[in-house]
């Protein structure tokens, strides 16, 4: 009986049919080495999903509240987009609300990275007492609302006479206990011990250690941590609105003062959406390649 016979006597479908079909299978479904069309469509719909709502903000953003109600839903963009820019620009103090804004997230975002690579590395690698009691009480803080502290904390800020400048924004969030906690579940897996004892014993001290092995293989999870810190401080709203006033806001508590109760131009304030997320993009296009390669190269090491 022939190899054909053999398959069509057990399955009942000859073999040569089986064949065909498998690559049909593996060019929508995938396989180990390569993606199917349904891992591309899917991909695609979610970054459809994902721009959609910058798309729609820009359309909104580009006509007038009157017109948005005569073409609704509007799709493509209209021609009063620099019209809205410059009623912006009038209504609120958009360039120090910006200034603001990036000073406030620059100095955060150094400071977490630069404090939670620090403690995640002491935490992960140095053997000291009470090593896991401080790392349980810091993961617990993570439990607690921030909305809890927000009275007390702003009791302390009165009375150093810090409201409505730009530093008890700055102060409460020089340190995260979420990037103490990244850092070290990071650094725990990615450096070997072994590492650090053959740098002990080539005579390197404890900063030289961290300086030449522990910082370089950092650098990935440091450089996804620096884009998180920078975009939660760059659109953090309540404690900011709390503790500035309305002349030396950041971006996101100026766009607030594009509505009132009583009218809201919508087109404003999209335009003004539009432009507060401008930098945010600009960012992540310029160290979008040193993120994908942090990520690549944490996966590889992990």
């Amino acid at each position: 009986m022939s190899l054909l016979e053999k398959g069509t006597a057990r399955t009942g479908t000859p073999v040569s049919s089986r064949r065909a079909r498998r690559p049909l299978r593996q060019r929508i479904f995938g396989n180990g080495l390569k993606p199917g069309y349904l891992t591309y469509g899917l991909l695609l719909a979610f970054f459809l999903g994902s721009a959609y709502p910058l798309w729609w903000s820009v359309v909104v953003g580009s006509r007038t509240n009157e017109a948005l109600g005569l073409d609704w839903p509007p799709l493509l963009p209209g021609g009063n987009f620099w019209n809205n820019v410059s009623e912006v620009f009038d209504t609120i103090p958009f360039w120090t609300a910006l200034w603001n804004s990036i000073l406030i997230s620059t100095i955060i975002t150094v400071s977490v990275v630069t404090f939670s690579t620090l403690a995640g590395y002491a935490f992960a690698k140095l053997r000291f007492r009470g090593n896991t009691v401080l790392m349980v009480a810091v993961v617990a803080t993570m439990a607690i609302p921030t909305q809890l502290g927000i009275i007390p904390l702003f009791m302390v800020m009165r009375t150093l006479g810090w409201t409505g400048e730009i530093g008890a924004v700055i102060i409460p969030s020089l340190v995260t206990a979420f990037g103490v906690f990244f850092m070290r579940q990071y650094l725990v897996d990615v450096i070997p011990d072994e590492l650090i004892e053959s740098a002990r014993m080539d005579g390197a001290n404890m900063i030289r250690t961290f300086w030449h092995v522990a910082l370089p293989a950092a650098k990935p999870a440091m450089a996804i941590l620096s884009l998180f810190t920078f975009m939660m401080a760059w659109t953090d709203f309540l404690w900011p609105l709390l503790v500035l006033n309305a002349g030396n806001p950041t971006l996101q508590t100026a766009l607030s003062q594009l509505s009132s109760a009583r009218y809201v131009d919508y087109s404003v304030v999209l335009t003004g959406a539009v432009l507060a997320t401008i930098p945010l993009l600009v960012l992540f296009v310029a160290a979008g390649k040193q993120l994908i390669s942090g990520i690549m190269q944490g996966a590889v090491k992990g």
